[in-house]
């Protein structure tokens, strides 16, 4: 199966020089944790709830700090023509659980959860893509430092 079947093509964007707060809002009004950050229509990173909390709220930051203060610049993505269980091991490979999807354009066209993946997979194999996922340590830290 193709990421373009199972992934949500209706994504809303924040720009880096916009608001946390307003990237906020964005969330609650689409009721998500993340959104994918654009400029002049260009992904540059991405931004979580966890990104607001840890790097921006914890460090006594306020709700005018700008997205690209505190977003994830290491913008990891798929395309909308590649094979769901190759996405599902990269997955688990990065310890992430959403990527954005591009076109061969190097465009924004819609976002793929793990969650997405595991309706379509009728066999099962996410779970093996969520343990990858959960495990321990990797790359991907909030403070940027090691996990403990």
């Amino acid at each position: 199966m193709k990421v373009s079947e199972v992934m949500t093509r209706d994504v809303r964007v924040a720009n880096p020089n916009e608001t946390i707060q307003e990237a906020a809002r964005i969330m609650a009004e689409i009721d998500a944790g993340l959104v994918p950050v654009g400029d002049n229509d260009r992904l540059v990173g991405m931004l979580t709830d966890r990104d607001i909390a840890i790097r921006a709220v914890a460090q006594g930051k306020g709700p005018d700090t700008k997205v690209g203060d505190v977003m994830t610049n290491d913008v990891k993505y798929c395309f909308d023509d590649e094979d769901t269980d190759d996405v599902c091991r990269n997955l688990g490979d990065q310890q992430i659980r959403r990527i954005p999807v591009v076109n061969r354009n190097k465009r924004l066209v819609g976002i793929v959860s793990l969650g997405d993946l595991a309706f379509a997979d009728g066999s099962g194999g996410t779970g093996d893509t969520l343990a990858a996922i959960s495990r321990p340590g990797g790359q991907h830290t909030q403070t940027g430092g090691v996990r403990h």
